[in-house]
């Protein structure tokens, strides 16, 4: 008997195209509607759940959805009690799909409340229907496809995982799999660009709101411990897509954001193009000093120094950014042996921001000390002279460094001119010495050994 009730619950009545007037919403059994309405209703605000449920199923059966609609809220609960106490399976199924109908209906009759009937439903799946991956990837699916950024957050994870499990079973291919990551990003990330006071309008609970970071962060975490797609795969997928439409900025973005969740898969001729796209399509600090960052990576040392060029003459970095910037060029430059040009950046970094004053003057002294210049005994050693000056001023305004100053002072001083050689080419300590070299110079004074 009461399987043949609990059958009853699972019947969806449609309205499609009837306008019911306040008298009939009862249906045409309003009377008996409106007295098991009264009786569920008694026994449940008494939280006497056992004697309000065979009233309310007796409700639900003689009730169109349009009498009430806390007839499927308080449906919903007692349902759910009743199914913690029920041991058979069979049954128990049967009550868990009628409970899932009871949100259907609440969406379809109720359309203000659509979103909530429809999150609801998600979290009873979650928590009900959990192993039935093809049941959870398909009604959380349609789910999403109705409430997209408003949907339960709590949902996404599981969604993944179903997706995850499918495609391990060979139902689903990787770029579904990788779609259902992707617009599931983009969907909490578009919720959490929201302002809170339009969400709760649209239908979120207030305390869900605080869980759209949690739920994006468990999403990430739970793709990258799925090794869904490995870097090759992500390349092998998008490379042709990439070469057939390389002007599609939802593709670049797409090819960027994906191989961006792959460690170690952004060194690439792929990622390289893509991003490049996007950025001069909008430029921006941030993408100038990714390319820079990237460019360096592949050997691409010019191009690198003109993004990272291009990164400092936008507005959106400050002074301190800017000076840290320079300071990477110069780091490159002299690795690279570009001598006066990582002198031009270290000089630009102290000029923007005087905490890098010192970190300026030590290369600058370093690099002097490796010009090479020829010439006589004095000329071919002049370097060392201004190499030693801007060591004096690196530690003078960066006390930190005095140690490696000190180390290099002592070494450049062994190497000075001999004092009889200095008279020989009539020069002197103490005497002013103008100093040019490796496209610098300076003007320094004489000291001898």
């Amino acid at each position: 008997m009461k399987k043949i009730t609990l059958a009853l619950l699972t019947l969806v009545v449609s309205f499609t195209g009837i306008k019911l007037s306040a008298q009939d919403k009862y249906g045409p059994n309003a009377d008996e509607c409106k007295k098991y309405l009264s009786f569920y209703d008694d026994y449940y605000k008494q939280k006497n759940y056992d004697d309000a449920l065979p009233n309310w199923r007796k409700a639900y059966a003689i009730c169109p959805a349009t009498a009430s609609e806390n007839m499927l809220i308080k449906g919903s609960t007692l349902l759910t009690r009743q199914i913690a106490k029920t041991k058979d399976v069979a049954l128990r199924n049967a009550i868990i799909d009628s409970l899932l109908t009871l949100q259907d209906q609440r969406a379809a009759t109720y359309p203000k409340n659509a979103v909530k009937a429809l999150n609801n439903k998600a979290r009873y799946i979650v928590q009900y229907k959990l192993k039935d991956n093809q049941f959870v990837f398909d009604e959380i699916g349609k789910i999403i496809g109705e409430n997209q950024e408003l949907t339960n957050f709590a949902s996404y994870v599981p969604y993944f995982n179903a997706a995850v499990a499918l495609k391990n079973e060979g139902k689903l291919d990787v770029e579904k799999v990788l779609d259902v990551y992707e617009s599931s990003v983009g969907l909490l990330d578009k919720a959490a660009a929201t302002d809170s006071a339009t969400l709760v309008a649209k239908g979120i609970d207030k305390d869900d709101i605080k869980k759209i970071s949690e739920a994006r962060n468990g999403l990430d975490l739970t793709y990258i411990d799925s090794k869904i797609a490995s870097c090759d795969d992500l390349l092998g997928l998008f490379t042709p897509r990439y070469e057939a439409n390389p002007s599609d900025m939802a593709l670049n973005a797409k090819i960027v954001g994906m191989l961006n969740t792959v460690e170690g898969c952004q060194n690439n001729d792929l990622y390289l193009k893509a991003a490049t796209a996007l950025y001069r399509n909008e430029p921006n600090a941030k993408t100038a000093y990714s390319l820079y960052r990237l460019n360096l990576a592949q050997g691409n040392t010019d191009a690198a120094l003109k993004y990272i060029e291009e990164a400092c003459s936008f507005s959106d970095i400050d002074n301190l950014t800017k000076a840290k910037y320079n300071m990477e060029a110069s780091n490159v430059c002299v690795k690279k042996g570009m001598t006066a040009k990582a002198s031009s950046y270290a000089n630009r970094a102290a000029e923007l921001d005087s905490s890098y004053q010192g970190r300026a003057y030590y290369i600058t002294g370093t690099i002097w000390a490796s010009t090479r210049c020829g010439g006589d005994e004095v000329t071919s050693r002049a370097n060392l002279w201004v190499a030693v000056d801007y060591l004096q001023r690196a530690k003078a305004a960066d006390p930190s460094l005095a140690g490696d100053c000190n180390a290099l002072i002592g070494r450049y001083s062994a190497s000075f001119p001999a004092k009889a050689d200095a008279f020989m080419y009539d020069i002197v300590d103490g005497q002013s010495y103008t100093v040019n070299c490796g496209g610098m110079h300076a003007t320094t004074t004489v000291r001898t050994r």
